[in-house]
């Protein structure tokens, strides 16, 4: 019941990655997604708000993530500094693999485009069918991640 209220803004940042993932799909568009530092923006601005907001709902308690539970109290200044550690990393593998993803994707179809173009340039047309059925399959896993 209490996550409705969120429901809003999870889906204005669904849609917002789907649209500028789509946008790179076009030949000769700039894809915003492909750099690093659009994608540790919105993680890191996602990763403040919900650490805020957890500050704001639970109070002192929303520390509590930090310590496991059942953990005994000798570990807990090491346990503390590796969530602490932990929670950080979280943002940044979010924004690392958002870019990673996107970057593989465009640097897959242009070696194998670029392979495909050698090939048929050589006169060598039939042999270009399966390079290109394969640069078929990446447009759609393409699609795919745009959509993930």
């Amino acid at each position: 019941k209490t996550g409705q209220k969120y429901f809003p803004f999870v889906l204005c940042l669904f849609l917002f990655i789907v649209l500028l993932n789509i946008l790179g799909l076009f030949p000769y568009v700039f894809t915003p997604t492909a750099h690093i530092i659009v994608t540790f923006g919105l993680s890191l601005s996602i990763i403040i708000g919900v650490t805020l907001l957890g500050f704001l709902t639970w109070k002192i308690d929303f520390l509590s993530i930090l310590m496991p539970g059942g953990a005994p109290l000798v570990l807990a200044p090491f346990l503390v500094i590796i969530e602490t550690i932990s929670y950080v990393a979280r943002a940044i593998s979010l924004g690392v693999r958002l870019a990673a993803n996107i970057i593989a994707g465009h640097l897959l179809f242009a070696i194998i485009s670029g392979f495909t173009f050698n090939i048929m340039s050589n006169g060598l047309v039939v042999l270009s069918f399966f390079p290109m059925l394969i640069m078929i399959f990446i447009t759609l896993l393409e699609m795919a991640v745009a959509v993930i």
